[in-house]
């Protein structure tokens, strides 16, 4: 158990590492790999949102695009206005992770840490 909080935590770094993504201006394509793994949202460099790729044949593309075009429920709950997120306020950044129960452990952790109000530990 130690062995995979040690592994959760080492992951958890290497997202915070990675950098920051605009999305794309209108007519121009989103950049983001193919592959599975864990994306966090920002607006003005504070975290909005953290969520992993689950299924899908074309990964953390195909689950940035679906925000990006209003297809998830964080656009159209929270945000209300999926271009919002074509402003340069809103950045993403993303660690390719392959193993599905790694991504979500890394996930969980990466709420917690960096937006524990989702989880209703805010004051």
């Amino acid at each position: 158990m130690e062995c995979e909080i040690s592994k959760v935590r080492c992951l958890f770094a290497k997202l915070c590492q990675e950098p920051k993504h605009l999305f794309p201006e209108l007519g121009r394509k989103l950049q983001a790999p193919k592959k599975h793994g864990v994306y966090v949202l920002y607006r003005n460099d504070v975290v909005v949102h953290v969520g992993r790729t689950l299924r899908g044949k074309e990964g953390l593309n195909q689950r940035l695009k679906n925000h990006l075009y209003g297809s998830s429920s964080f656009v159209t709950t929270f945000l209300k206005d999926m271009s919002l997120l074509r402003s340069k306020e809103f950045q993403y950044q993303y660690f390719i992770v392959e193993a599905p129960r790694d991504r979500a452990l890394l996930e969980s952790y990466a709420i917690g840490n960096l937006c524990p109000e989702h989880l209703g530990l805010s004051e």
